[in-house]
């Protein structure tokens, strides 16, 4: 789960950089003492190694200190502690780039590769507080100069808010964004986070549900395939691994949980208790069951251009977090996992922080929170990139829905129920999958990502009138349906889950030339919990403008190719009344959809 480095990278070749990544694991660091030139900025960086209990394992945790020049015992600074994204180590692209940024500035910075990556041994367990959250408090106790690297190196040299608990904040993306949080409840001693682009629950990860999470969601399979992959494929790229990062045959370098939810995931078969079981354990290792125990002050940066970790995941902890009374802002920018990487947008694979909205807002969150700097700018509460407009809009909180349009039978969407014709439509599922938002492993045999699409008599859609003026959505769309299906409700209580009705429900921007934008290619996946009742479903997150004289559709199709569908063949009807009819909801800050 690493982070984009390159502002040119193609969304169907993001998945595929993040895979060859891991050839370079193995590669040592070439090391200069100083590692900058002398004078402002300047730091070293020493290599450091540090044992740890994790999981049950003894295993050693590969990292490097960078340390400002000047900085000592008796001028001592604060930390900055961070790690890389998954199939990364602390001397991929970003990772690095994050330590080099940091000490330039003056903080002290310690990189290290994640358990079970890199150099670093033990097994892959998914950002678990209990594992790689403790592995990490070893860490932190080093930055309070109570213990030593195994090489009897001692940081006597950060600042300490009292004895044992030094000033130290963390920053990382993905993989390396989970990970803090975990970290941060079970070690008080954090006083600043920065994830990017990172999940809440990895069970709506992986398998996201957007009308019920305690149904079982529908299967993101080749995002998950192609990470379990890159996991179980470490002896290919990283040499003599260390032993305590094999398991065994039937799950090499996961724990074993992990490998049982995908098998699972991947049988197609979803019995009520094996499966309860497997999300239960993705939910243990999200924050969605620990943020309670987060106490440090977070700033949230997530991408509008991801389909793993969608913009709802980081809504879900803000909300959470705020809640609660922790210090939280949240960014969305506009990269993620699937690309999306504007002019102007951070970049950390440069290092180079102050040039951009985002890397500015970072480093107003560490000058206060670890400096001390009651002057540095920690933003506004919610901000959000405009591609229109390339640059920032910023709120109070997080816009509300705003507008109701109701699905009328003659496809029409409107915005009054007096408007709903009277009528009902039909579609039905095939064997295979009929409509398409994303490859996410495109890039992996070189093949272009073909553009969204929807095959005729597999989806319904509800179009909107051409809009009068520019209309801007910022926000998770909802849709309230009532569906029809006999085939689905003979069958849907059977205790199997895959007996349920799935559907995809998504939003489009049509152009008056007829051209068809899947705004980020995003669906909201949806395993229906009870088709003999209406349902709500929560649609990813999205800011996009709809331009003048361009309309909205909101669509719902049979099957989508990123995804596990329908176990057998489940005719949909939906009619629409004035008296009753589904309708859409949006998250509107300009403008109104007639």
């Amino acid at each position: 789960m690493e982070v984009p480095v390159s502002r040119a990278l193609p969304r169907s070749r993001t998945l595929l950089a993040t895979l060859t990544a891991g050839a370079a694991l193995a590669a040592p660091l070439a090391l200069a003492a100083p590692a900058q030139g002398a004078g402002a900025g300047a730091y070293t960086v020493t290599p450091l190694s540090f044992t740890v209990e994790a999981g049950g394992r003894r295993c050693t945790v590969d990292a490097d200190l960078y340390r400002p020049e000047g900085v000592d015992a008796a001028h001592p600074a604060p930390a900055v502690l961070a790690t890389n994204g998954f199939g990364g180590s602390k001397t991929d692209g970003t990772t690095d780039a994050i330590g080099r940024a940091v000490a330039s500035r003056g903080y002290v910075a310690l990189v290290y590769s994640g358990l079970g990556f890199g150099r670093t041994g033990c097994l892959i367990s998914l950002d678990d507080p209990r594992i790689d959250g403790q592995a990490a408090t070893r860490l932190v106790d080093f930055l309070a100069g109570g213990r030593t690297a195994d090489d009897g190196t001692r940081a006597d040299f950060v600042t300490q808010d009292g004895t044992g608990d030094p000033r130290v904040g963390m920053i990382g993306g993905s993989y390396g964004g989970a990970v803090q949080l975990a970290t941060a409840s079970v070690d008080p001693r954090l006083d600043a986070l920065v994830p990017l682009i990172t999940w809440n629950d990895l069970a709506y990860s992986l398998a996201p549900n957007g009308a019920d999470r305690t149904t079982p969601g529908v299967f993101k399979w080749q995002w998950a395939n192609g990470f379990y992959l890159m996991g179980e494929g470490q002896p290919l790229l990283v040499p003599s691994l260390d032993p305590s990062r094999i398991n065994s045959l039937n799950c090499l370098h996961f724990v074993t949980d992990a490998c049982d939810t995908v098998r699972l995931l991947n049988s197609g078969t979803y019995p009520d208790a094996e499966t309860r079981k497997v999300l239960d354990f993705a939910r243990s290792v999200s924050p969605v069951s620990y943020l309670d125990r987060v106490k440090a002050p977070t700033l949230i940066v997530q991408g509008q251009a991801d389909s793993l970790f969608n913009l709802n995941e980081a809504r879900a902890t803000y909300d959470r977090l705020a809640a609660r009374g922790v210090e939280t802002r949240m960014i969305w920018q506009s990269w993620g996992h699937s690309g999306g990487q504007k002019p102007g947008e951070l970049d950390l694979g440069q290092g180079d922080l102050e040039t951009s909205y985002v890397g500015r807002r970072i480093l107003g969150w560490f000058d206060r929170h670890l400096r001390g700097d009651r002057t540095a700018d920690t933003g506004p509460a919610f901000a959000y990139y405009r591609d229109w407009e390339s640059g920032y809009g910023t709120a109070a909180t997080v816009p509300a829905l705003s507008q109701k349009l109701y699905l009328s039978g003659d496809g029409k969407l409107v915005d009054a129920r007096s408007k709903v014709a009277r009528g009902s439509r039909s579609y039905v599922n095939w064997p295979l999958p009929t409509s398409h938002s994303e490859s996410s492993i495109a890039g992996l045999i070189g093949l272009p990502d073909p553009a969204p699409y929807d095959l005729a008599g597999t989806y319904l859609g509800w179009r909107s009138a051409p809009l009068t003026a520019p209309v801007d959505l910022v926000g998770a769309p909802r849709a309230t349906l009532r569906v029809d299906s006999p085939w689905t409700e003979r069958v849907q209580d059977s205790g199997d889950a895959a007996d349920k009705l799935v559907l995809f429900a998504k939003l489009y921007d049509l152009a008056p030339d007829g051209t068809r934008t899947l705004v980020n290619r995003l669906v909201a996946p949806v395993r229906v919990p009870d088709v003999t009742r209406p349902f709500t479903v929560e649609l990813p997150g999205i800011v996009h403008r709809y331009e003048t004289g361009h309309r909205l559709e909101f669509v719902i199709a049979a099957s989508d190719t990123a995804y596990f569908g329908n176990r057998g063949v489940k005719p949909v009807t939906v009619t629409s009344a004035p008296e009753e009819t589904g309708a859409l909801e949006l998250p509107l800050v300009r403008g109104r959809v007639e």
